[in-house]
């Protein structure tokens, strides 16, 4: 018995279909993880350098506070009152008691202003905060997006 006359062969097609639909994952998957990347470097700010700074990986749910060399509180691009950050982080701490904060400020900035923000997350029980910095061959200023 030889089945193979029976059976019709077509010849081999481009699939669009699927291949429109890797295209739009790709899309959506960098235009989603720039969205997020870019409120890092949301500010001018110039990051002090440290000799013995390690590197770490994001943690998921982190805060980045952003203090620029006016000694304003940023996050997400939306400046914050000493009074407002303070609500937004026991909010956050009630839900989540090792909430982390990253703390970036500005080379320039005032140590009382940093020291402020440290205090307002201390008075919301916060106790997980690390510190930005900038290896001393990096470029220590982060450009706007």
């Amino acid at each position: 018995m030889n089945f193979r006359k029976h059976v019709s062969t077509e010849p081999m097609s481009l699939q669009l279909a699927p291949f429109i639909d890797v295209m739009m994952f790709l899309l959506t998957f960098f235009l989603l993880t720039w969205s997020l990347g870019r409120y890092e470097a949301e500010l001018s700010i110039r990051l002090p350098t440290a000799e013995e700074a390690e590197i770490s990986r994001a943690m998921p749910g982190e805060i980045l506070i952003n203090v620029n060399r006016e000694g304003e509180v940023l996050i997400n691009r939306r400046l914050h009152s000493s009074d407002q950050l303070r609500t937004l982080l026991t909010r956050l701490t009630a839900d989540f008691p090792d909430q982390a904060v990253i703390l970036r400020a500005d080379a320039e900035t005032s140590y009382q202003d940093v020291i402020r923000v440290i205090d307002v997350c201390k008075a919301a029980n916060v106790w997980n905060i690390a510190f930005v910095t900038a290896a001393p061959g990096e470029p220590a200023l982060v450009p706007d997006p």
